[in-house]
């Protein structure tokens, strides 16, 4: 028998270990199912005793009486936010205001000074300034309150929307409400007592009519310079020149002398009854 060299010696431990690595390793992967079966068991009392899941239901958080669960305050609110450009134009002075402006910047003869943007946005924020007292109150007759949990969701709308209908009643013609009562066949009714789909009809006509009124006394100035504008270029036999070339110049140094934005703006916040 022949003696094994050293270099022999550790290639036969080198072999060995690699067949028990390998072993070990082949062991490994057969447990393992084993071991995490056994975890998940053990586990899963745990699991069921306390489950991570994510409910979604359609009840109040408390429960109160009056209040609206969770699922219609978000229907209400949606509802709000689809429909909040339509009540900011009708429902506030933004719709006067809005249409005196245009009829400003038309009387003057510039159609496009100011932009569209800039009308709208100083419209909104008049509407804003004229409509902060009428907020406020609603806020705290029907907001507040129902966010402490004082009024429930009937009760709420009722007192928030209250500021709001003095208001455009103070706005409003008789003849309009006596005319939209007659179309919808109603009975003598008090005027504490209409109800809102008489009041805002009724608004927005007493709107339109007192906004076309305060255009028709705007025009009346820039209307006089371009009569007289046209009569003196006849005059003078210069038929070819358009008139509202000569005027715009005249107009805006008008506007400019008697500070016009100012009496505008004065006139608009002044014509409202809060």
């Amino acid at each position: 028998m022949t003696p094994t060299t050293p270099s022999e010696k550790s290639g036969l431990r080198s072999g060995v270990g690699s067949k028990w690595a390998t072993w070990c390793f082949l062991a490994l992967v057969l447990l393992m199912p084993a071991v995490v079966s056994a975890q998940d068991a053990a586990a899963a009392p745990t699991a069921a005793a306390a489950p991570w899941r994510l409910a979604v239901d359609l009840e109040g958080g408390e429960g109160k009486a009056g209040s609206a669960s969770v699922g219609m305050q978000i229907v209400v609110v949606m509802t709000l936010l689809s429909v909040a450009p339509s009540l900011i134009l009708l429902m506030t002075s933004f719709t006067r205001i809005v249409i005196v402006l245009g009829f400003v910047r038309t009387a003057i003869g510039v159609p496009s000074a100011p932009a569209n943007q800039i009308i709208t946005g100083l419209a909104l924020f008049l509407t804003l300034f004229i409509m902060g007292p009428v907020l406020e109150k609603s806020y705290k007759n029907g907001i507040q309150p129902y966010m402490e949990g004082k009024q429930g969701t009937a009760q709420a709308l009722e007192a928030a929307s209250q500021p709001l209908r003095e208001f455009m009643l103070k706005q409003t013609r008789t003849r309009d409400l006596e005319f939209f009562l007659q179309l919808g066949r109603f009975p003598p009714t008090k005027v504490d007592d209409l109800p809102l789909r008489v009041v805002v009809p009724a608004y927005i006509i007493s709107e339109l009519q007192t906004a076309f009124q305060m255009g028709f006394l705007i025009f009346l100035p820039f209307l006089v310079i371009d009569l007289l504008v046209s009569a003196t270029l006849m005059a003078l036999g210069m038929m070819m020149m358009p008139p509202a070339t000569i005027a715009l110049p005249f107009k805006l140094l008008l506007f400019v002398l008697v500070d016009g934005w100012h009496l505008v703006v004065q006139s608009l916040v002044t014509s409202f009854r809060v």
